[in-house]
């Protein structure tokens, strides 16, 4: 018999982007331009400089764009660490019950790599976008599995 970790893999590994309706592709849209205005006005914050600066000691060659800065590049996991704090440093990401803020995880993790990827092999719009619902979902099914986190509520 398969494990729930298993079939939940299996399920994730066959999506693909043909699955995505037209309404998911819609708010997926959304979604992201919604993300990626918080991140940008999340650039300005103290706790974005400060992860910004001490960041710098990891730029590589094998690089991302960190939003806001034209000067230096990060290696993507530095990369998708920084976007994510600037995005939700102001906590004006999105969120859903019980608490917790989807797009600002997956959204800059999905650019950082997307942008990683060697010029002949770079990913389509549609592949983003499955991306990104793929990490949505996932992060929905280990919230909804998570008995610590349907406990959050009680605890505020």
């Amino acid at each position: 018999s398969q494990t729930v970790t298993g079939n939940f893999a299996k399920v994730i590994h066959g999506l693909n982007a043909n699955q995505l309706t037209d309404q998911v592709i819609q708010r997926s849209k959304r979604m992201i331009l919604d993300t990626l205005g918080v991140g940008l006005l999340g650039t300005s914050t103290e706790v974005c400089h400060k992860v910004t600066q001490y960041s710098k000691i990891y730029s590589s060659d094998l690089s991302s764009t960190i939003w806001g800065h034209l000067d230096f590049r990060l290696p993507p996991l530095y990369a998708a660490f920084v976007n994510g704090v600037a995005v939700h440093s102001m906590d004006f990401d999105d969120t859903w019950h019980p608490a917790t803020h989807p797009s600002g995880a997956v959204l800059p993790a999905v650019i950082a790599l997307a942008e990683a990827f060697p010029q002949k092999k770079k990913i389509s719009g549609l592949d983003l976008l499955l991306a990104f619902n793929v990490g949505i979902e996932v992060q929905g099914r280990l919230l909804h599995f998570s008995r610590e986190a349907r406990n959050i509520p009680k605890r505020y």
